[in-house]
């Protein structure tokens, strides 16, 4: 193929797809209906439901949820916790973090009914009346967040990765796999890898997490 041919196909072809992005934004700018998700059929079964106890940061919750509820839905939309942030809805990004028997996990990736009767710990239920729970201090202290969002899940995931840590689990930095991991910063950022923060207020996380557990590099 000539020089010419190419130049003119990579030519229409950019045309194309600048033609399509300004078509797009044009879509969306006039407030025009985009393509809508299909709505259930008149032959689709209803939603099964059923009844779950939840035990919410020390207390019983009774719901009737949706079979398909997750846990970051019931917390959010039945029990108007929301605390617990919906950030990416897929597990990539850590906003929606909490404590399911002391152990973390992303509430949006498990079903509320797969935790009745589980003890569920939220950001809300880590401090004790008006006394912080030291990650929540720490966090103040060394201005561990800007927007605020991913805050709650961050340190939600601090409070089980220290437990972790206590445990015995290793990294996959830990250089003695005998012994407790020491919590250098390397530590800490490997451990909280799951939990993003999208103003990158990682060094001060770092200091919080170091500062309440007692470390002193």
């Amino acid at each position: 193929m000539s020089r010419d041919m190419t130049d003119r196909t990579f030519d229409l072809t950019r045309r194309a797809m600048m033609e399509g992005c300004v078509a797009a934004a044009a879509f969306g700018a006039a407030g025009l209906p985009r393509p809508a998700t299909a709505a259930p059929g008149p032959n689709d079964p209803p939603p099964q439901m059923m009844p779950v106890r939840l035990t919410i940061n020390g207390t019983p919750r009774d719901l009737v949820l949706d079979t398909r509820t997750t846990l970051l839905d019931a917390l959010r939309e039945h029990l108007d916790l929301n605390g617990t942030k919906k950030g990416c809805d897929h597990g990539q990004c850590g906003a929606c973090t909490v404590l399911v028997a002391g152990r973390r996990i992303n509430a949006c990736l498990t079903l509320a009914a797969m935790h009745e009767g589980d003890a569920v710990t939220t950001i809300e239920g880590l401090a004790q009346g008006e006394d912080l729970h030291p990650l929540q201090a720490a966090f103040l202290h060394h201005d561990g967040f800007q927007c605020g969002y991913c805050t709650p899940g961050q340190i939600c995931s601090a409070v089980g990765m220290l437990a972790e840590v206590e445990a015995g689990w290793p990294s996959h930095v830990t250089e003695d796999l005998t012994e407790t991991a020491t919590l250098t910063d390397a530590e800490i950022q490997e451990r909280m890898s799951g939990n993003l923060c999208r103003c990158s207020a990682y060094p001060n996380i770092v200091a919080a997490i170091r500062d309440a557990a007692g470390t002193d590099l």
